[in-house]
């Protein structure tokens, strides 16, 4: 989750698939629970947040993206393992341009060195609260979809 310290801007892609959306899965070891979240990430400087967007998506899970349309800006003061976080995010409805990301269940992922895995999971989930979806307040945009 970057540096703390400090406020960083993020770019995140939401892909909604029916009844599932397709996030990245996490785990906060002081808080030992398990979270999921967007896929995407940090916005270089003199990058805008839509190229970041389909930089992050080709790097993690080396896809295109299609059907790209800026949904808000999000702010997300959070603690993630301890400590404090500050986000600025550009958030993103957007689809896959390789229609056999709807087919695959997981899709591993390196994130930096760490390995990390994306997968579908159900809105009612989240909804029902059976899971954990970052940041907080993100569900209302996975409704409007």
């Amino acid at each position: 989750m970057g540096k703390y310290n400090s406020i960083r801007v993020i770019a995140l892609g939401l892909i909604r698939d029916g009844d599932r959306l397709f996030l990245s899965e996490g785990y906060d070891s002081k808080k030992k629970k398990d979270f999921y979240r967007a896929l995407g990430g940090g916005v270089e400087f003199l990058e805008t947040s839509l190229t970041a967007l389909k930089r992050e998506f080709q790097e993690e899970v080396e896809a295109d993206l299609t059907n790209i349309k800026y949904l808000d800006c999000i702010e997300n003061i959070f603690e993630y393992k301890g400590k404090k976080g500050h986000e600025i995010i550009q958030l993103y409805r957007c689809d896959f341009v390789d229609k056999t990301f709807y087919e695959r269940e997981t899709v591993p992922f390196l994130e930096g060195k760490r390995k990390k895995v994306a997968r579908w999971v159900e809105i009612e989930k989240f909804r029902s609260g059976e899971l954990t979806l970052y940041p907080e307040g993100f569900l209302r945009y996975c409704e409007t979809v």
